[in-house]
């Protein structure tokens, strides 16, 4: 008999306005000195001070925001992680705000972990893809800790997963540890809001390929399958409408939580996964937004794939109500609805790459669950690549 483990250690607040919470969510942490960790862009756009201006009106209290960094960048990287420690340390700081998108959620996590073991540069600590931590081995980090993502996508917020780049590699590492995920997290819509339209198409994407890769694992069972089913709903019906009207808070809010189902789902569903496996090499190569590649390689995967999808696809069919054959017709007519692209021409990508990439999908750590055969993705790229 198979032993599952289901954990959701994340208290979830949301709602529009819930960001006010913040403060006292870590006042009754306990903690003292609390930094944001965010990335530039955030600053520039103002959400940051919104969520500061929250610790400015709160009634006298204990806790006090001491501080911003916001060296964060996309997919980050070992070296941003290891300065963010340092300047950690150095405000003694006690808690940590997390505030951004899946690369900022996924870079404080990695911050907890070295703040709590003493790792000063996380890339010499984690020498292999993978490295996970399991109870009884992993134990509570305690670090006051609180993610709001502002974008629908990566479910970071309470996934036990952190995601690292290591640029020296040019691999992404996966740290994986029970206790890794905030201890709260906060979804606010009116943070999303500025997010624009074909952000929030890749960004939702990404979210739709962690629920259907988890509902076609060889690991899912029925906790799974219900929570990615209900995300793949979600995103259908509401991730056309976020695009179209950013300014639709109900359409917001819905996909903040199929950003979170669908990581849930994904997490304790984890095995094969062959779209995250081809997303990672071409984002490590390339510099391609992890949520872009899912886009883009999501239905051109399960074309190539169908052997592996075909066993499940009439129970996903039945949840979209339609019929079997549609289901990456539909996926390919959503891509097209929201104004994602098939293929991958706005990037460097050259003929010379070609084999870089395939011994970059076939050494990534997550190619066990899943390996795929040179020929095959020779013949993904040629599909998805961008040049003649």
């Amino acid at each position: 008999m198979n032993i599952r483990t289901f954990q959701q250690r994340t208290i979830v607040h949301s709602g529009i306005g819930s960001h006010s919470l913040v403060p006292q969510l870590f006042q009754g942490m306990n903690a003292k000195r609390v930094v944001i960790i965010t990335d530039s862009q955030l600053v520039d756009s103002g959400v940051v001070k919104q969520v500061q201006a929250t610790f400015a009106s709160a009634p006298a209290q204990s806790t006090e925001m001491i501080g911003v960094y916001a060296g964060i960048e996309q997919d980050a990287s070992c070296s941003s992680i290891n300065r963010a420690v340092q300047y950690v340390r150095e405000q003694k700081a006690d808690g940590l705000l997390a505030i951004g998108g899946g690369s900022v959620l996924d870079a404080v996590k990695a911050i907890k972990y070295c703040m709590t073991h003493e790792i000063l540069d996380i890339g010499s600590a984690f020498t292999i893809g993978i490295y996970k931590e399991e109870w009884p081995r992993a134990q509570p980090m305690p670090i006051p800790h609180i993610s709001i993502p502002t974008t629908a996508g990566t479910g970071s917020e309470i996934s036990p997963i952190s995601v690292i780049f290591n640029e020296q590699r040019k691999q992404k590492m996966n740290l994986i540890h029970p206790y890794i995920a905030s201890d709260m997290a906060v979804l606010d819509p009116k943070l999303t809001v500025g997010l624009p339209p074909f952000i929030t198409a890749f960004t939702g994407f990404d979210a739709l390929t962690h629920a259907i890769e988890a509902f076609f694992s060889p690991k899912a069972y029925s906790i799974t399958d219900a929570v990615a089913i209900q995300a793949i709903q979600l995103i259908f019906k509401h991730l056309p409408i976020a695009v179209a009207d950013g300014q639709n808070l109900s359409a917001r809010m819905e996909m903040l939580y199929a950003s979170l189902m669908g990581i849930t789902a994904f997490s304790y569903a984890l095995h094969a996964i062959p779209i995250h496996n081809l997303a990672h090499a071409y984002g490590a190569l390339f510099r391609i937004p992890h949520g872009l590649a899912n886009s883009v390689l999501l239905p051109v995967v399960m074309e190539h794939l169908q052997t592996f999808y075909e066993p499940k696809m009439k129970k996903l069919a039945s949840a979209l109500k339609i019929d079997s054959h549609h289901v990456i017709p539909s996926i390919r007519d959503l891509q097209a609805n929201v104004g994602l692209p098939t293929g991958f021409s706005d990037f460097q990508i050259t003929p010379d790459n070609e084999e870089a990439l395939i011994q970059n999908v076939q050494d990534d750590p997550i190619a066990k669950g899943y390996p795929l055969s040179t020929t095959l993705i020779r013949q993904i790229h040629q599909q998805v690549k961008g040049y003649h």
